[in-house]
């Protein structure tokens, strides 16, 4: 194939070079930049721009806050008319309300005004901003939205009876308290210090006016059903919540709020504590949170016939901005213009210095990448610093290295390769010769010979093509729940023959442990280490399987006392067609591939393999670490 031609390597345009281009990045950025900052920074020591900004943050927030309480407080947007008109007059802001596709509720502009392009906030008594809703989260219920939990008169009426009998009894007890009522209507006691409790529970009444009323009741009911069924659904565990809308012990009534909050000074019967439902061992805190959904979703469907529907908020200016807007004087333009100016002249400056020191290591590494090219795999560059560019030199020399090392490699492994091949195929045809001249007689010795022969050859082709597919990325496993005794007993059981014609003691010690893993693949694995490790043992020696847990891992042992390895070639068993033994034999070596599968398969379970062996004689030890989990 035909080279493409080289670009010209003369000198490069000024506005496509690297200065160029790296003097416009910093012009823009330092523009920008303090373009930004001078900005902010006129903004913020401007006392009447602050004030400003001051009162269209607390005049949008009464907006949005007495809106919200509407929605919450209300069953649909039919009445908020006078609201918006009173809210608009002021603020003197210009205030709409539209259903969620835009069609107007309520807007304080005449009739026919068009909408501005992107609404201001969503009201939501579901899903409220957090920002605006004093004790609320974002996403969360509006506290005022009780819905079915909401007093009736007579009840109200009742129940402030009783607290006004628990402040005048802690009154004897010298405890000051004063009565608040919630959302709902229901009255509680606030004091100013202390935790006087235990005296308006066991003498003041204080148990009479936590009890949960009939209307409580009933809506508890109502919202347990409703839980129920979500539980149901979700194979939970059965759950009722407490009157307090808690759950994990049952408590005595706190206070009849969807989403109460005690504070210190509040005089009510002890909150029970949200505590998780029945976690399951497997699945952790997904039983957990999955519990709190359905309580989440059970309030939802049960406020939702009783809260307005999410609405859109428009809030602008009688003029139709929706932010204000405010204009710089000329002389603080021009000071903003002189600073701008000054900052732009030194980051140029700067730019130039900095540029012309990058230029020269990267003229550097342009031409030893187009060497490179060339064919010369020796290429390298000079690391004169620790900076980025020195890095990237490092890199470049590591690259330049490894591209080395790997055609070096190329080279041996298609050699190995070769000679692999060559012995089956060179044996079969030598054969199927001799039985063609009539030298040899096809019988079964011939034919197991032969397909000895062929067996060898399919699995030198096997390896070569589990190799192969891991290069490319394209060896897949299916991991499972398997248990690790499992699989050494396997292994053990189809070794067993081999090992004992061998001479050699096979043990294991699997360990009762679980993991995901594709078990053929890991089979696979473990079998070519065990294999090995026969192989390499002499009669009268031992090969043990271990199965063991190091902490969040699993691990797998096989300890062999054959020949062992020398510390040098610890670096390279899993290299490819590497041996020991370098005169191939083919009765003590097996392909030259089965340790470099393993490599592959322990990394495509997110594992490693290494081996270690106190030296020549003494035996080896390889050994897979493999993620744990099941």
């Amino acid at each position: 194939m035909a080279r493409e031609p080289r670009p010209a390597r003369g000198k490069v345009p000024f506005r496509r070079s690297l200065l160029g281009r790296l003097l416009f990045s910093f012009v823009l950025v330092a523009t920008c930049s303090v373009a930004a900052t001078t900005w902010l920074a006129v903004q913020t020591t401007s006392g009447s721009i602050q004030q400003e900004q001051s009162r269209y943050l607390a005049n949008d927030a009464l907006i949005y806050g007495k809106l919200a309480e509407y929605a919450a407080t209300h069953a649909n947007w039919d009445g908020v008319a006078p609201t918006v008109r009173q809210l608009a007059a002021t603020t003197q802001r210009r205030i709409a309300v539209t259903t969620q596709d835009r069609r107007p509720v309520a807007d304080s502009a005449p009739a026919g005004s068009p909408l501005p392009q992107t609404q201001s906030a969503a009201l939501d008594p579901l899903h409220v901003d957090a920002t605006m809703v004093p004790g609320a989260t974002a996403g969360d219920i509006d506290p005022r939205a009780v819905g079915p939990f909401r007093l009736f008169p007579g009840e109200r009426n009742h129940l402030h009876d009783l607290a006004r009998r628990s402040v005048s009894c802690l009154a004897d007890y010298m405890i000051a308290g004063e009565i608040a009522d919630g959302p709902s209507g229901r009255p509680h006691i606030k004091v100013v210090g202390g935790d006087p409790s235990d005296v308006l529970d066991e003498s003041c009444g204080g148990r009479r006016l936590a009890a949960p009323t009939a209307t409580e009741t009933s809506a508890l009911a109502d919202l347990n059903s409703r839980l129920k069924k979500c539980l149901t659904t979700e194979n939970l565990p059965p759950l009722e919540l407490n009157p307090d809308l808690t759950w994990g012990r049952t408590g005595a009534m706190a206070a009849q709020e969807p989403t109460p909050v005690p504070t210190p000074n509040d005089v009510r019967t002890p909150r029970a504590v949200p505590a998780p439902a029945v976690r399951d061992p497997k699945s952790g805190g997904i039983t957990e949170r999955k519990t709190a959904d359905c309580v989440d979703t059970a309030r939802r469907d049960q406020l939702r016939e009783f809260v307005a529907p999410a609405a859109y908020l428009f809030v602008t200016d009688p003029s139709g901005a929706t932010t204000p807007g405010f204009a710089l004087s000329r002389s603080n333009t021009l000071r903003v213009a002189g600073v701008a100016g000054l900052v732009l002249a030194l980051a140029a400056a700067v730019t130039l210095l900095l540029a012309a020191r990058l230029i020269r290591p990267l003229r550097a590494l342009t031409d030893a990448a187009q060497r490179m090219r060339d064919g010369d795999d020796s290429a390298r560059v000079t690391v004169a610093t620790g900076d980025e560019i020195g890095r990237l030199s490092a890199a470049f020399n590591d690259m330049s290295q490894e591209r080395q090392r790997l055609a070096e490699q190329r080279k041996a492994m298609v050699s190995d390769v070769a000679h692999e091949l060559r012995t089956p195929v060179s044996n079969i045809r030598g054969w199927l010769e001799a039985v063609e001249d009539g030298i040899a007689e096809p019988d079964d010795a011939l034919n197991s010979s032969l397909l000895e022969e062929a067996l060898q050859l399919q699995h030198i082709i096997d390896d070569l093509q589990d190799l192969a597919a891991a290069d490319a990325g394209t060896l897949r496993v299916h991991p499972e729940a398997v248990r690790l005794g499992d699989i050494l007993e396997q292994v053990a059981a189809a070794h067993r023959a081999r090992a004992a014609s061998a001479g050699v003691a096979l043990t294991v010690t699997p360990g009762d442990l679980g993991l995901q893993a594709d078990p053929v693949r890991l089979r696979q694995a473990v079998g070519n280490l065990v294999s090995n490790a026969i192989r390499h043992t002499p009669p009268g020696g031992s090969v043990s399987l271990r199965g063991y847990a190091d902490d969040d891992r699993v691990v797998i042992d096989i300890t062999d006392t054959g020949t062992g390895i020398a510390p040098d070639d610890l670096p390279h068993v899993f290299d490819r067609f590497w041996r020991a033994e370098k005169s191939r034999n083919r009765q003590t070596g097996g392909s030259g591939l089965g340790l470099a599968i393993v490599r592959q398969l322990a990394e495509s379970h997110g594992g490693t393999a290494t081996a270690t062996s106190p030296g020549r004689g003494h035996g080896s030890t390889f050994t897979l670490r493999l993620s744990g989990g099941a």
